[in-house]
Protein backbone atom coordinates (compact mmCIF):
# COMPACT_ATOMS: atom_id res chain seq x y z
CA UNK A 1 0.00 0.00 0.00
CA UNK A 2 1.06 3.71 -0.57
CA UNK A 3 0.99 6.09 2.56
CA UNK A 4 -1.92 7.42 2.04
CA UNK A 5 -0.96 11.52 1.85
CA UNK A 6 0.69 10.10 -1.82
CA UNK A 7 -2.73 8.67 -2.54
CA UNK A 8 -4.57 11.95 -2.12
CA UNK A 9 -1.63 14.26 -3.57
CA UNK A 10 -2.36 12.04 -6.97
CA UNK A 11 -5.93 12.45 -6.67
CA UNK A 12 -5.22 16.28 -5.93
CA UNK A 13 -6.10 16.62 -2.24
CA UNK A 14 -4.31 19.16 -0.09
CA UNK A 15 -2.62 17.65 2.65
CA UNK A 16 -4.78 20.41 5.11
CA UNK A 17 -7.56 18.78 4.12
CA UNK A 18 -6.80 14.93 5.76
CA UNK A 19 -7.15 13.83 9.31
CA UNK A 20 -4.78 10.40 8.77
CA UNK A 21 -5.75 7.51 10.73
CA UNK A 22 -2.51 5.59 10.55
CA UNK A 23 -0.55 5.86 7.29
CA UNK A 24 -2.76 3.60 5.21
CA UNK A 25 -6.63 5.41 5.72
CA UNK A 26 -8.02 9.02 6.20
CA UNK A 27 -11.00 11.16 6.89
CA UNK A 28 -11.16 14.22 4.61
CA UNK A 29 -12.68 17.81 5.52
CA UNK A 30 -15.58 18.62 4.04
CA UNK A 31 -13.75 22.10 2.98
CA UNK A 32 -11.74 19.92 0.38
CA UNK A 33 -15.25 19.45 -1.66
CA UNK A 34 -15.27 21.42 -4.82
CA UNK A 35 -18.87 23.11 -6.07
CA UNK A 36 -17.18 25.22 -8.88
CA UNK A 37 -14.84 24.20 -11.95
CA UNK A 38 -14.28 20.83 -13.90
CA UNK A 39 -16.86 18.25 -12.56
CA UNK A 40 -16.20 14.54 -13.28
CA UNK A 41 -19.00 11.79 -14.68
CA UNK A 42 -20.82 9.98 -11.83
CA UNK A 43 -21.46 5.80 -12.99
CA UNK A 44 -23.89 3.45 -11.22
CA UNK A 45 -22.82 -0.47 -10.83
CA UNK A 46 -25.36 -2.49 -10.33
CA UNK A 47 -26.20 -6.01 -11.22
CA UNK A 48 -28.79 -8.65 -11.97
CA UNK A 49 -30.80 -10.11 -9.25
CA UNK A 50 -28.42 -12.06 -6.97
CA UNK A 51 -27.81 -15.90 -6.78
CA UNK A 52 -26.24 -18.45 -4.20
CA UNK A 53 -22.92 -17.81 -6.79
CA UNK A 54 -22.81 -14.42 -6.43
CA UNK A 55 -22.40 -11.75 -8.69
CA UNK A 56 -19.22 -9.29 -7.87
CA UNK A 57 -20.67 -6.29 -8.26
CA UNK A 58 -18.45 -4.80 -5.68
CA UNK A 59 -15.52 -6.92 -7.01
CA UNK A 60 -16.33 -5.67 -10.49
CA UNK A 61 -16.20 -1.54 -9.44
CA UNK A 62 -13.29 -1.70 -8.01
CA UNK A 63 -11.37 -3.90 -10.84
CA UNK A 64 -13.31 -1.34 -13.14
CA UNK A 65 -11.96 1.32 -11.73
CA UNK A 66 -8.28 0.05 -11.61
CA UNK A 67 -8.66 -0.74 -15.40
CA UNK A 68 -10.03 2.43 -15.68
CA UNK A 69 -6.79 4.05 -13.99
CA UNK A 70 -4.32 1.64 -16.47
CA UNK A 71 -5.92 3.16 -19.39
CA UNK A 72 -5.02 6.47 -17.89
CA UNK A 73 -8.25 8.01 -16.40
CA UNK A 74 -8.25 10.03 -13.05
CA UNK A 75 -10.62 7.50 -11.70
CA UNK A 76 -12.23 7.63 -8.26
CA UNK A 77 -14.30 4.29 -6.85
CA UNK A 78 -16.54 5.07 -3.69
CA UNK A 79 -17.87 2.13 -1.78
CA UNK A 80 -20.10 1.62 1.05
CA UNK A 81 -18.61 0.93 4.42
CA UNK A 82 -18.79 -3.08 5.52
CA UNK A 83 -20.99 -3.96 8.40
CA UNK A 84 -20.00 -6.37 11.39
CA UNK A 85 -22.52 -8.68 11.25
CA UNK A 86 -22.37 -10.20 7.47
CA UNK A 87 -18.18 -10.10 8.16
CA UNK A 88 -18.27 -12.98 10.91
CA UNK A 89 -21.73 -14.42 9.77
CA UNK A 90 -22.51 -15.74 6.30
CA UNK A 91 -21.08 -13.20 3.44
CA UNK A 92 -17.49 -12.38 5.11
CA UNK A 93 -16.00 -9.05 4.27
CA UNK A 94 -16.90 -6.27 1.93
CA UNK A 95 -14.32 -5.28 -0.08
CA UNK A 96 -13.79 -6.77 -3.01
CA UNK A 97 -12.07 -10.38 -3.64
CA UNK A 98 -9.12 -11.61 -5.62
CA UNK A 99 -6.97 -8.70 -7.12
CA UNK A 100 -9.51 -6.34 -6.98
CA UNK A 101 -10.20 -5.37 -3.22
CA UNK A 102 -9.70 -1.99 -1.40
CA UNK A 103 -7.39 -2.13 1.39
CA UNK A 104 -6.46 -2.26 3.96
CA UNK A 105 -9.17 -4.62 4.09
CA UNK A 106 -8.87 -5.53 7.68
CA UNK A 107 -9.35 -2.40 9.07
CA UNK A 108 -11.82 -1.65 6.35
CA UNK A 109 -13.76 -4.70 7.64
CA UNK A 110 -13.24 -4.36 11.31
CA UNK A 111 -13.43 -1.37 13.11
CA UNK A 112 -12.29 1.05 10.22
CA UNK A 113 -12.19 4.84 11.16
CA UNK A 114 -15.51 4.12 13.81
CA UNK A 115 -18.17 5.62 11.63
CA UNK A 116 -20.32 2.31 12.53
CA UNK A 117 -19.97 2.51 16.19
CA UNK A 118 -20.62 6.49 16.12
CA UNK A 119 -24.00 5.46 13.75
CA UNK A 120 -24.53 2.38 16.57
CA UNK A 121 -23.80 4.99 19.32
CA UNK A 122 -26.01 8.03 18.50
CA UNK A 123 -28.81 5.87 17.72
CA UNK A 124 -28.79 4.08 21.07
CA UNK A 125 -28.35 7.28 23.02
CA UNK A 126 -31.46 8.53 21.76
CA UNK A 127 -32.99 5.09 22.58
CA UNK A 128 -32.04 5.74 25.99
CA UNK A 129 -32.76 9.93 25.83
CA UNK A 130 -36.07 9.27 25.00
CA UNK A 131 -37.32 6.79 27.40
CA UNK A 132 -35.87 9.00 30.21
CA UNK A 133 -37.72 11.53 28.68
CA UNK A 134 -40.99 9.31 29.11
CA UNK A 135 -40.10 8.03 32.79
CA UNK A 136 -39.65 11.63 33.80
CA UNK A 137 -42.85 12.93 31.81
CA UNK A 138 -40.82 15.27 29.48
CA UNK A 139 -41.78 13.71 26.25
CA UNK A 140 -44.71 16.11 24.82
CA UNK A 141 -47.60 13.40 26.70
CA UNK A 142 -45.96 10.51 25.42
CA UNK A 143 -46.72 6.70 27.02
CA UNK A 144 -43.88 3.83 26.64
CA UNK A 145 -46.09 2.46 24.05
CA UNK A 146 -45.77 6.00 22.15
CA UNK A 147 -42.20 5.17 21.66
CA UNK A 148 -41.21 3.21 18.86
CA UNK A 149 -37.03 4.33 18.29
CA UNK A 150 -35.76 0.71 18.91
CA UNK A 151 -32.06 0.11 19.63
CA UNK A 152 -29.14 -1.28 16.78
CA UNK A 153 -26.28 -3.42 16.97
CA UNK A 154 -23.78 -4.31 14.37
CA UNK A 155 -23.50 -8.56 15.22
CA UNK A 156 -26.15 -10.79 13.90
CA UNK A 157 -28.38 -11.58 16.44
CA UNK A 158 -31.86 -13.34 16.36
CA UNK A 159 -32.63 -13.64 19.90
CA UNK A 160 -32.62 -9.45 19.73
CA UNK A 161 -35.45 -9.36 17.12
CA UNK A 162 -38.20 -9.17 19.96
CA UNK A 163 -37.44 -7.72 23.53
CA UNK A 164 -38.78 -6.17 26.68
CA UNK A 165 -36.90 -3.46 28.09
CA UNK A 166 -37.52 -2.11 31.72
CA UNK A 167 -38.08 -5.31 33.64
CA UNK A 168 -37.39 -5.12 37.36
CA UNK A 169 -39.55 -2.80 38.71
CA UNK A 170 -40.69 1.28 38.27
CA UNK A 171 -37.08 2.06 38.98
CA UNK A 172 -36.22 0.55 35.54
CA UNK A 173 -39.33 2.20 33.39
CA UNK A 174 -40.32 2.54 30.99
CA UNK A 175 -41.54 -1.30 30.33
CA UNK A 176 -42.40 -1.63 26.65
CA UNK A 177 -41.85 -4.10 24.03
CA UNK A 178 -39.11 -3.38 21.50
CA UNK A 179 -36.30 -4.66 19.42
CA UNK A 180 -32.77 -4.47 18.23
CA UNK A 181 -31.99 -3.80 14.43
CA UNK A 182 -29.11 -4.03 12.15
CA UNK A 183 -26.88 -0.69 12.88
CA UNK A 184 -27.00 -0.35 8.51
CA UNK A 185 -30.91 -0.43 9.14
CA UNK A 186 -30.61 2.81 11.55
CA UNK A 187 -32.57 5.81 9.98
CA UNK A 188 -29.00 7.77 11.39
CA UNK A 189 -27.15 5.52 9.11
CA UNK A 190 -29.42 6.47 6.10
CA UNK A 191 -29.33 9.93 6.85
CA UNK A 192 -25.37 10.14 7.27
CA UNK A 193 -25.69 8.68 3.78
CA UNK A 194 -28.22 11.24 1.94
CA UNK A 195 -26.99 14.32 4.26
CA UNK A 196 -25.28 17.31 1.84
CA UNK A 197 -23.36 18.97 4.93
CA UNK A 198 -23.59 19.93 8.72
CA UNK A 199 -26.18 21.63 8.32
CA UNK A 200 -28.21 19.21 6.75
CA UNK A 201 -27.27 16.30 9.18
CA UNK A 202 -28.76 18.67 12.07
CA UNK A 203 -31.95 19.53 10.39
CA UNK A 204 -32.88 15.76 8.87
CA UNK A 205 -31.72 14.27 12.63
CA UNK A 206 -34.01 16.71 14.41
CA UNK A 207 -36.87 15.36 12.13
CA UNK A 208 -36.56 12.08 13.28
CA UNK A 209 -39.94 10.81 14.62
CA UNK A 210 -39.18 8.95 17.53
CA UNK A 211 -42.88 7.78 18.35
CA UNK A 212 -46.42 9.39 19.03
CA UNK A 213 -47.64 11.33 22.15
CA UNK A 214 -51.22 10.28 23.64
CA UNK A 215 -53.29 11.61 20.91
CA UNK A 216 -51.84 9.72 18.17
CA UNK A 217 -49.35 12.89 16.90
CA UNK A 218 -45.77 12.27 15.77
CA UNK A 219 -43.09 13.40 18.09
CA UNK A 220 -39.55 14.29 16.68
CA UNK A 221 -35.66 14.80 18.34
CA UNK A 222 -36.19 18.34 18.03
CA UNK A 223 -39.72 18.31 19.60
CA UNK A 224 -37.90 16.64 22.59
CA UNK A 225 -34.58 19.27 22.19
CA UNK A 226 -32.28 16.09 21.46
CA UNK A 227 -30.70 17.65 18.72
CA UNK A 228 -27.10 18.32 19.96
CA UNK A 229 -25.84 15.46 22.22
CA UNK A 230 -26.68 13.29 18.67
CA UNK A 231 -24.66 15.97 16.66
CA UNK A 232 -21.69 15.93 19.37
CA UNK A 233 -21.34 11.92 18.43
CA UNK A 234 -21.91 12.31 14.85
CA UNK A 235 -19.85 15.48 14.02
CA UNK A 236 -16.70 13.49 12.54
CA UNK A 237 -18.49 10.60 11.02
CA UNK A 238 -19.75 12.77 7.87
CA UNK A 239 -16.13 13.08 7.38
CA UNK A 240 -15.62 10.51 3.94
CA UNK A 241 -12.89 8.14 4.38
CA UNK A 242 -10.11 7.57 2.11
CA UNK A 243 -8.08 4.49 1.26
CA UNK A 244 -7.17 2.93 -2.05
CA UNK A 245 -7.30 0.02 -4.15
CA UNK A 246 -4.80 -2.81 -4.70
CA UNK A 247 -3.81 -1.07 -7.61
CA UNK A 248 -3.38 2.18 -5.88
CA UNK A 249 -6.61 3.84 -7.04
CA UNK A 250 -8.37 6.43 -4.52
CA UNK A 251 -11.43 4.75 -2.86
CA UNK A 252 -13.94 6.34 -0.81
CA UNK A 253 -15.69 4.27 1.62
CA UNK A 254 -18.00 6.17 3.14
CA UNK A 255 -21.61 5.08 4.86
CA UNK A 256 -23.46 1.69 4.85
CA UNK A 257 -27.16 1.92 5.10
CA UNK A 258 -29.61 -1.12 4.43
CA UNK A 259 -30.30 -1.97 1.02
CA UNK A 260 -33.88 -2.70 2.36
CA UNK A 261 -35.47 -0.73 4.67
CA UNK A 262 -33.06 1.94 3.41
CA UNK A 263 -31.36 3.00 0.02
CA UNK A 264 -28.32 1.00 -0.16
CA UNK A 265 -25.70 3.40 -1.40
CA UNK A 266 -22.54 4.96 -0.30
CA UNK A 267 -23.23 9.25 0.73
CA UNK A 268 -23.55 11.83 -1.12
CA UNK A 269 -20.90 13.84 0.82
CA UNK A 270 -18.50 10.90 -0.93
CA UNK A 271 -19.90 11.60 -4.82
CA UNK A 272 -20.06 15.46 -4.34
CA UNK A 273 -16.34 15.38 -3.36
CA UNK A 274 -15.01 12.88 -6.38
CA UNK A 275 -16.61 14.82 -8.63
CA UNK A 276 -14.71 17.68 -7.94
CA UNK A 277 -11.09 15.43 -8.46
CA UNK A 278 -11.30 12.60 -11.03
CA UNK A 279 -12.88 12.48 -14.65
CA UNK A 280 -14.89 8.86 -13.71
CA UNK A 281 -16.36 8.06 -10.21
CA UNK A 282 -17.51 4.52 -10.13
CA UNK A 283 -20.06 4.29 -7.22
CA UNK A 284 -22.25 0.88 -6.23
CA UNK A 285 -25.68 0.48 -5.33
CA UNK A 286 -26.71 -2.39 -3.05
CA UNK A 287 -28.67 -5.39 -4.84
CA UNK A 288 -30.16 -5.48 -8.19
CA UNK A 289 -31.63 -2.52 -10.24
CA UNK A 290 -34.87 -3.47 -8.63
CA UNK A 291 -33.94 -2.48 -5.58
CA UNK A 292 -30.24 -0.49 -4.95
CA UNK A 293 -30.28 1.13 -8.40
CA UNK A 294 -34.15 1.85 -8.15
CA UNK A 295 -33.37 3.56 -5.12
CA UNK A 296 -30.32 5.33 -6.34
CA UNK A 297 -32.38 7.15 -8.79
CA UNK A 298 -35.18 7.96 -6.70
CA UNK A 299 -34.03 8.72 -3.20
CA UNK A 300 -29.93 9.58 -3.37
CA UNK A 301 -30.11 11.48 -7.02
CA UNK A 302 -33.27 13.26 -6.38
CA UNK A 303 -31.84 14.12 -3.09
CA UNK A 304 -27.92 15.12 -4.35
CA UNK A 305 -29.00 16.36 -7.64
CA UNK A 306 -25.87 15.28 -9.07
CA UNK A 307 -26.20 14.08 -12.99
CA UNK A 308 -25.44 10.13 -13.73
CA UNK A 309 -23.72 9.60 -16.95
CA UNK A 310 -24.63 5.86 -17.04
CA UNK A 311 -25.05 3.20 -15.47
CA UNK A 312 -22.79 -0.52 -15.12
CA UNK A 313 -25.44 -3.80 -15.09
CA UNK A 314 -22.92 -6.71 -13.37
CA UNK A 315 -23.90 -10.05 -15.08
CA UNK A 316 -22.59 -13.44 -15.08
CA UNK A 317 -23.42 -16.85 -17.29
CA UNK A 318 -23.56 -18.63 -14.25
CA UNK A 319 -26.27 -16.53 -12.31
CA UNK A 320 -28.42 -16.69 -15.65
CA UNK A 321 -27.92 -20.38 -15.41
CA UNK A 322 -29.64 -19.96 -11.99
CA UNK A 323 -32.27 -17.95 -13.37
CA UNK A 324 -32.69 -20.43 -15.95
CA UNK A 325 -33.64 -22.88 -13.77
CA UNK A 326 -29.93 -25.10 -13.69
CA UNK A 327 -29.30 -26.58 -9.70
CA UNK A 328 -27.01 -24.56 -7.18
CA UNK A 329 -24.55 -28.07 -7.82
CA UNK A 330 -24.65 -27.51 -11.48
CA UNK A 331 -24.12 -23.66 -11.86
CA UNK A 332 -19.84 -23.74 -12.82
CA UNK A 333 -21.06 -26.24 -15.94
CA UNK A 334 -21.83 -24.65 -19.03
CA UNK A 335 -25.63 -25.07 -20.20
CA UNK A 336 -26.19 -22.58 -22.75
CA UNK A 337 -30.04 -23.37 -23.25
CA UNK A 338 -30.67 -22.36 -19.48
CA UNK A 339 -28.15 -19.80 -19.70
CA UNK A 340 -30.89 -18.30 -22.66
CA UNK A 341 -33.94 -18.86 -20.77
CA UNK A 342 -32.43 -17.06 -17.53
CA UNK A 343 -31.09 -14.14 -19.80
CA UNK A 344 -34.80 -12.77 -19.51
CA UNK A 345 -33.80 -11.52 -16.03
CA UNK A 346 -31.06 -9.69 -17.34
CA UNK A 347 -32.87 -8.26 -19.87
CA UNK A 348 -35.51 -7.26 -17.58
CA UNK A 349 -32.78 -5.02 -15.76
CA UNK A 350 -31.57 -3.62 -19.09
CA UNK A 351 -34.82 -2.23 -19.17
CA UNK A 352 -35.09 -0.59 -15.86
CA UNK A 353 -31.91 1.05 -16.19
CA UNK A 354 -32.68 2.53 -19.78
CA UNK A 355 -36.42 3.43 -18.51
CA UNK A 356 -34.58 5.79 -16.46
CA UNK A 357 -33.08 7.24 -19.49
CA UNK A 358 -29.33 5.78 -18.69
CA UNK A 359 -26.74 4.20 -21.38
CA UNK A 360 -26.23 1.12 -19.61
CA UNK A 361 -22.78 -0.81 -20.35
CA UNK A 362 -22.92 -4.53 -19.21
CA UNK A 363 -19.98 -6.19 -17.76
CA UNK A 364 -20.03 -10.37 -17.84
CA UNK A 365 -18.20 -11.11 -15.04
CA UNK A 366 -16.20 -14.62 -16.05
CA UNK A 367 -16.06 -17.62 -13.86
CA UNK A 368 -14.02 -20.83 -14.34
CA UNK A 369 -16.89 -23.24 -16.35
CA UNK A 370 -18.07 -20.57 -18.89
CA UNK A 371 -18.01 -21.36 -22.52
CA UNK A 372 -17.38 -19.19 -25.20
CA UNK A 373 -20.75 -19.87 -26.99
CA UNK A 374 -22.82 -18.92 -23.23
CA UNK A 375 -20.47 -15.48 -22.93
CA UNK A 376 -20.97 -14.70 -27.10
CA UNK A 377 -25.28 -15.72 -26.44
CA UNK A 378 -24.97 -13.33 -23.25
CA UNK A 379 -23.05 -10.45 -25.45
CA UNK A 380 -26.11 -10.77 -27.92
CA UNK A 381 -29.19 -10.96 -26.04
CA UNK A 382 -28.11 -8.07 -24.16
CA UNK A 383 -27.23 -5.97 -27.17
CA UNK A 384 -30.60 -6.72 -28.54
CA UNK A 385 -32.07 -5.35 -25.25
CA UNK A 386 -30.62 -2.17 -25.66
CA UNK A 387 -27.51 -2.26 -23.90
CA UNK A 388 -25.07 0.78 -25.08
CA UNK A 389 -22.03 -2.37 -25.06
CA UNK A 390 -21.06 -5.26 -22.89
CA UNK A 391 -17.42 -6.65 -22.17
CA UNK A 392 -16.27 -9.42 -20.44
CA UNK A 393 -14.85 -8.73 -16.96
CA UNK A 394 -11.98 -10.79 -15.14
CA UNK A 395 -10.41 -8.52 -12.51
CA UNK A 396 -11.07 -11.16 -9.35
CA UNK A 397 -8.14 -13.30 -11.40
CA UNK A 398 -6.32 -10.35 -13.23
CA UNK A 399 -6.87 -7.35 -11.51
CA UNK A 400 -7.37 -3.94 -13.44
CA UNK A 401 -5.81 -5.99 -16.52
CA UNK A 402 -9.08 -7.60 -16.23
CA UNK A 403 -10.85 -4.71 -16.27
CA UNK A 404 -9.66 -2.51 -19.11
CA UNK A 405 -12.11 -3.85 -21.96
CA UNK A 406 -15.10 -2.78 -19.31
CA UNK A 407 -12.86 0.71 -18.73
CA UNK A 408 -13.09 1.12 -22.43
CA UNK A 409 -16.65 0.81 -22.66
CA UNK A 410 -17.30 2.77 -19.63
CA UNK A 411 -15.58 5.43 -20.41
CA UNK A 412 -17.28 5.53 -24.17
CA UNK A 413 -20.55 5.26 -22.74
CA UNK A 414 -19.86 8.14 -20.13
CA UNK A 415 -18.74 10.92 -22.48
CA UNK A 416 -20.85 10.15 -25.49
CA UNK A 417 -23.21 13.23 -25.79
CA UNK A 418 -25.39 10.90 -28.21
CA UNK A 419 -26.30 8.93 -24.85
CA UNK A 420 -26.14 11.67 -22.48
CA UNK A 421 -29.53 11.74 -20.37
CA UNK A 422 -31.11 15.43 -20.43
CA UNK A 423 -33.26 14.78 -17.41
CA UNK A 424 -33.70 11.73 -15.86
CA UNK A 425 -37.12 9.50 -16.30
CA UNK A 426 -38.44 8.90 -12.80
CA UNK A 427 -41.24 6.06 -12.42
CA UNK A 428 -43.05 9.10 -10.19
CA UNK A 429 -43.14 12.22 -9.57
CA UNK A 430 -43.06 13.11 -5.75
CA UNK A 431 -46.61 15.00 -5.58
CA UNK A 432 -48.22 11.95 -6.90
CA UNK A 433 -50.03 9.97 -4.04
CA UNK A 434 -48.21 7.36 -2.11
CA UNK A 435 -50.65 4.31 -3.67
CA UNK A 436 -49.89 5.83 -7.42
CA UNK A 437 -46.24 5.83 -6.12
CA UNK A 438 -46.02 2.24 -5.18
CA UNK A 439 -47.57 1.48 -8.28
CA UNK A 440 -45.82 2.94 -10.63
CA UNK A 441 -43.04 0.66 -9.13
CA UNK A 442 -44.79 -1.90 -9.22
CA UNK A 443 -45.70 -2.40 -12.55
CA UNK A 444 -42.36 -0.42 -13.82
CA UNK A 445 -39.71 -1.91 -12.09
CA UNK A 446 -41.11 -5.20 -10.59
CA UNK A 447 -43.10 -6.41 -13.56
CA UNK A 448 -46.46 -6.04 -11.71
CA UNK A 449 -49.92 -5.75 -13.12
CA UNK A 450 -51.49 -4.08 -9.67
CA UNK A 451 -50.71 -4.08 -6.23
CA UNK A 452 -53.07 -5.19 -2.73
CA UNK A 453 -52.88 -3.13 0.05
CA UNK A 454 -53.67 -4.72 3.38
CA UNK A 455 -56.35 -2.29 5.99
CA UNK A 456 -53.46 -1.34 8.41
CA UNK A 457 -51.07 0.00 5.25
CA UNK A 458 -53.41 1.70 3.91
CA UNK A 459 -54.53 3.42 7.16
CA UNK A 460 -50.93 4.48 7.97
CA UNK A 461 -50.82 5.91 3.83
CA UNK A 462 -53.85 7.68 4.65
CA UNK A 463 -52.00 9.25 7.90
CA UNK A 464 -48.47 10.14 6.20
CA UNK A 465 -50.47 11.81 3.99
CA UNK A 466 -51.97 13.93 6.84
CA UNK A 467 -48.72 14.98 7.74
CA UNK A 468 -47.73 15.72 4.87
CA UNK A 469 -45.08 12.98 4.57
CA UNK A 470 -46.90 12.04 1.26
CA UNK A 471 -44.19 14.04 -0.63
CA UNK A 472 -41.40 11.70 0.13
CA UNK A 473 -40.35 9.44 -2.23
CA UNK A 474 -40.87 5.15 -1.42
CA UNK A 475 -38.30 3.12 -0.82
CA UNK A 476 -39.13 -0.60 -1.20
CA UNK A 477 -38.73 -3.54 1.22
CA UNK A 478 -38.94 -6.52 -0.30
CA UNK A 479 -36.32 -9.51 -1.21
CA UNK A 480 -33.66 -8.91 -2.93
CA UNK A 481 -33.75 -12.78 -4.63
CA UNK A 482 -36.14 -12.02 -7.14
CA UNK A 483 -37.54 -9.05 -9.33
CA UNK A 484 -40.81 -9.27 -7.04
CA UNK A 485 -42.03 -9.89 -3.76
CA UNK A 486 -41.46 -14.19 -3.87
CA UNK A 487 -37.80 -15.17 -3.34
CA UNK A 488 -38.85 -18.38 -5.30
CA UNK A 489 -39.79 -16.38 -8.63
CA UNK A 490 -36.73 -16.75 -10.79
CA UNK A 491 -36.38 -14.86 -14.22
CA UNK A 492 -38.84 -12.07 -15.08
CA UNK A 493 -41.74 -12.48 -13.49
CA UNK A 494 -44.82 -10.25 -14.65
CA UNK A 495 -48.55 -9.63 -14.32
CA UNK A 496 -48.84 -10.38 -10.70
CA UNK A 497 -50.65 -8.68 -7.70
CA UNK A 498 -47.55 -7.20 -5.55
CA UNK A 499 -48.48 -6.75 -1.98
CA UNK A 500 -47.90 -4.08 0.36
CA UNK A 501 -47.89 -5.02 4.04
CA UNK A 502 -47.24 -2.14 5.67
CA UNK A 503 -45.64 1.06 5.45
CA UNK A 504 -43.47 3.19 7.70
CA UNK A 505 -41.69 6.65 7.69
CA UNK A 506 -38.09 7.81 7.99
CA UNK A 507 -39.22 11.35 8.16
CA UNK A 508 -35.05 12.32 8.91
CA UNK A 509 -33.97 10.08 6.34
CA UNK A 510 -36.76 11.81 4.14
CA UNK A 511 -38.56 8.55 2.40
CA UNK A 512 -41.48 5.93 3.29
CA UNK A 513 -40.59 2.30 3.31
CA UNK A 514 -43.21 -0.19 1.80
CA UNK A 515 -42.60 -3.53 2.98
CA UNK A 516 -43.84 -6.50 0.63
CA UNK A 517 -43.22 -9.54 2.51
CA UNK A 518 -40.90 -10.09 5.56
CA UNK A 519 -38.03 -7.59 5.78
CA UNK A 520 -35.73 -9.09 8.91
CA UNK A 521 -33.88 -6.06 9.71
CA UNK A 522 -31.21 -7.77 12.38
CA UNK A 523 -29.67 -11.35 10.42
CA UNK A 524 -28.97 -14.58 12.28
CA UNK A 525 -25.97 -16.20 12.88
CA UNK A 526 -25.83 -19.50 10.27
CA UNK A 527 -24.71 -22.87 11.50
CA UNK A 528 -20.88 -22.35 10.60
CA UNK A 529 -20.56 -18.29 11.13
CA UNK A 530 -17.25 -17.39 9.50
CA UNK A 531 -16.25 -16.00 12.84
CA UNK A 532 -15.13 -19.55 14.08
CA UNK A 533 -12.67 -19.83 11.10
CA UNK A 534 -11.06 -16.27 12.20
CA UNK A 535 -7.66 -15.70 14.55
CA UNK A 536 -4.95 -13.05 14.75
CA UNK A 537 -1.61 -14.70 13.95
CA UNK A 538 1.46 -13.95 16.04
CA UNK A 539 2.36 -10.82 14.23
CA UNK A 540 -1.11 -9.33 14.84
CA UNK A 541 -2.33 -10.22 11.09
CA UNK A 542 -6.07 -11.23 10.91
CA UNK A 543 -6.28 -14.50 9.28
CA UNK A 544 -9.36 -15.92 7.27
CA UNK A 545 -11.08 -12.48 6.74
Amino acid sequence: MDPINLVAERLGLEQQHLIPFGNTKAKVSLDAIRENGPRGKLVVVTGITPTPAGEGKTTTSIGLTDGLGRLGHKTVVNLREPALGPIFGIKGGGTGGGKARVVPEDEINIHFTGDAHAVGSTHNLLAALVENAVYRNQARDMAPEGVTWSRVTDASDRALRQITTGLGGNANSPLRETRFDFVTASEIMAILALASDLDDLRARISRIVVGTSRGGDPVSVGDLGLTGPLMAVMRHTIMPNLVQTMEGMPAIVHSGPFGNIAHGCSSIIADRLALGYADIIITEAGFASDLGFEKFMHIKTRNSGLPIAAAVLVSSVRAMRWHGGALRRNLSQPDLEAMKVGAANMVHHINIVRSFGLPVVVALNRFEGDSVEELQAAAEIAEQAGAYATAEYSGFADGGEGGMALGEAVARAANDPSVAPDTIDYAYDLDDSIEDKVLALARRVYGAERVTWTPDARRRARFFATQGWDKLPICMAKTHLSISHDPTLKGSPSGYAFPVSDIRASVGAGFLYTLAGRIETLPGLPTRPRAVDMDVDSDGEIVNL
